[in-house]
């Protein structure tokens, strides 16, 4: 067992951070000393293959002492977690744990320390996201077991778009459903919320209270509108399908264009979500692969698929890049992240590309080299790019909500 934290982070005082995936869990340790701006990671891994008798760990990089589990689940992913945790000589006091939940279901929108309440609510949300919460679910629980006292935080992917204008969360559906909870929701806010705090350290404070347009790109695809500090629209909906085209996602789908296919193929309601998330998208153009990377290599062979897979998706940025201006009345600054979006300079000049009548102007060196920021000199539009990172706004998020439950009384 882990003794329990003090009231905040120093000395030795930990926060580990979960990050789950629908096969891997992605995991980190960080610690905060006197004078450092946010969490700093000290050591972290990743689990693969769950699901699999081949379910392996790494940790920095290299093969813990136990590298393989005997079981295949997401319980025995935690499992090999915490072999490693107790592995490591200069293990500190852990003050929290921290998890990436993509949602709440309908009833929780801000992050939140986990308690009894809080796994009913998300095991009552499970068939909205099947893809995540069951194994999150799986794996808070099996960490209490282990860290006994020690505060679990859910932080939630939406919670960062619950400020959006009630116009930008409605859906025009009966409204006993909106009351109900069904809304647009938002996922990626764990990366927004980074960004947004990366903008103003690195264009300053008038930057980030600007218009602003940031694109995390990549396997998953979305967008969000700020406007003076507060979000006012993104592309992802009730579920993360919606919006842009994604790796195995359709993005925006005629609603009857689904029935249709449910009909014709005979898909249950399990078959359909299986379609939506794991079939679609760039996979389900190119036919081959949905790596950004392999597909620029097969569309310089001549591969068409691919080619009009590429297409697509930057032709699905442009146009949301454009919606996302109109929501804001303009746009002052527009920030590229994630995988695709970090690395992909193809893709970044392709989108932007036919947005000059926005001011979006790349200087095409500057974007080969990835310099800051990437838009021609007095372009109307900063255009940037940030690295983004989840994992230490899980951190910090879970160092303030930890630190208030193990505050003495006063």
């Amino acid at each position: 067992m882990w003794e329990q934290g003090g009231a905040g982070v120093g000395g030795n005082d930990e926060i580990l951070v979960i990050n789950a995936g629908s096969s891997s869990v992605k995991f980190a340790v960080f610690v905060r000393t006197a004078g450092e701006r946010r969490p700093r990671r000290t050591g972290g891994g990743v689990v693969e293959r769950i699901g699999t008798p081949g379910m392996t760990v790494r940790a920095d990089g290299a093969p813990t002492p136990a590298t393989k589990s005997a079981g295949t689940s997401f319980a025995d992913a935690a499992r090999l977690v915490i072999t490693w945790m107790k592995s490591r000589k200069d293990a500190g006091k852990i003050l929290g744990i921290g998890h990436r939940v993509v949602h709440g279901g309908l009833r929780e929108a801000k992050h939140a320390l986990v308690d009894e309440h809080l796994l009913m609510e998300l095991r009552r949300a499970r068939p909205l996201d099947l893809a995540h919460l069951p194994r999150e679910i799986e794996l808070m629980e099996t960490f209490a077991q282990e860290f006994k006292g020690v505060p679990q935080v859910a932080c939630f992917d939406s919670a960062f778009h619950a400020a959006m204008p009630t116009v930008a969360k409605m859906y025009g559906i009966p409204r006993k459903y909106y009351a109900a909870g069904v809304r647009r929701l938002g996922f990626h806010g764990l990366s927004y919320a980074y960004l947004m705090e990366e903008l103003e350290r690195v264009a300053g404070r008038e930057a980030a209270m600007g218009k602003v347009i940031l694109a995390h790109l990549g396997s998953g695809a979305s967008m969000a509108a700020v406007r003076g500090g507060t979000p006012m629209d993104t592309t992802m909906g009730f579920t993360p399908t919606a919006g842009l085209v994604m790796g195995t996602r359709p993005g925006d789908m005629d609603a009857g264009l689904l029935l249709y296919l449910m009909r014709a193929e005979r898909m249950n309601a399990e078959q359909a979500d299986a379609f939506i998330n794991e079939q679609c998208g760039l996979l389900g153009v190119a036919e081959t692969t949905y790596d950004m990377r392999e597909l620029s290599r097969k569309r310089a062979t001549g591969d068409v698929r691919a080619a009009e897979a590429m297409a697509l998706f930057s032709y699905s940025a442009r146009k949301w890049i454009a919606a996302l201006a109109a929501v804001m009345g303009g746009v002052e600054t527009l920030v590229f992240a994630g995988g695709i979006g970090e690395h992909a300079t193809d893709v970044r000049s392709e989108i932007c590309a036919g947005l000059d009548f926005l001011g979006i102007r790349l200087d095409e060196k500057r974007n080969a080299a990835s310099e800051a920021p990437i838009s021609r000199e007095g372009s109307p539009v900063a255009v940037r790019v940030i690295k983004t990172d989840e994992e230490v706004m899980i951190a910090q998020i879970t160092e303030g909500l930890a630190a208030q439950n193990l505050a003495p009384a006063e």
